[in-house]
């Protein structure tokens, strides 16, 4: 779990989420350093790093609508560091945070990348329509609009007015999963509790 000890990573978080969104030529919510850091100093960001300190990749939550939803957001492993399964072990500890801070709030995404849509049902999250995602205006301006992108398929979101895009929207209702376990070891879940009580 990041802090405001790790904000010496925003920069290559930043470059690193872009790179990949042009080589993909695929469409991300942009953030800026200051949000990001933010992130960090509200204890509302994973980061995973090797041994040496080098940053391997990064996924940040927020929640929306009165604490209803929460979003994992900026999911990104390093190119070298992909097909080891670090995604995967990122957003199982986002998804852990997230359910820890915010324990009755559905949980939600929007993503275009099948490795990350199958992630995400691992996790028990299932595809939804846009309208039963948060409708906090706040969330959805970081997709942009046509005059001012922030994704480059904000036009699409526009045109059909919110109802469809190119990515795919999952949600995971607390509801559905009432006494499953966090998907990391049980030590792992008591260090971040710990941590959030700091």
């Amino acid at each position: 779990m990041a802090d405001a000890s790790y904000e010496k990573y925003v920069d290559i978080i930043l470059a690193t989420i872009n790179d990949s969104a042009k080589k993909r030529g695929s469409g991300i919510a942009t953030r800026t350093h200051e949000y990001l850091t933010t992130k960090m100093r509200e204890k509302k960001a994973i980061i995973a790093l090797t041994d040496e300190g080098e940053f391997a990749g990064f996924c940040y939550i927020e929640s929306w609508g009165h604490k209803q939803y929460v979003a994992n957001s900026g999911l990104i492993v390093v190119e070298k560091f992909r097909r080891h399964h670090l995604a995967k072990r990122i957003k199982q500890m986002a998804f852990t945070l997230s359910r820890l801070r915010w324990p009755n709030a559905k949980l939600f995404g929007l993503t275009s990348q099948y490795a990350v849509m199958k992630i995400n049902t691992e996790l028990g999250y299932v595809p939804v329509t846009f309208a039963q995602l948060t409708d906090d205006e706040a969330f959805w301006a970081g997709c942009g609009t046509p005059e001012k992108p922030c994704c480059i398929n904000c036009d699409v979101l526009a045109r059909t007015e919110r109802r469809y895009c190119v990515c795919t929207a999952m949600l995971y209702d607390p509801k559905d999963h009432v006494g499953e376990s966090f998907p990391v070891p049980e030590e792992v879940v008591n260090e971040m509790r710990e941590k959030l009580k700091k």
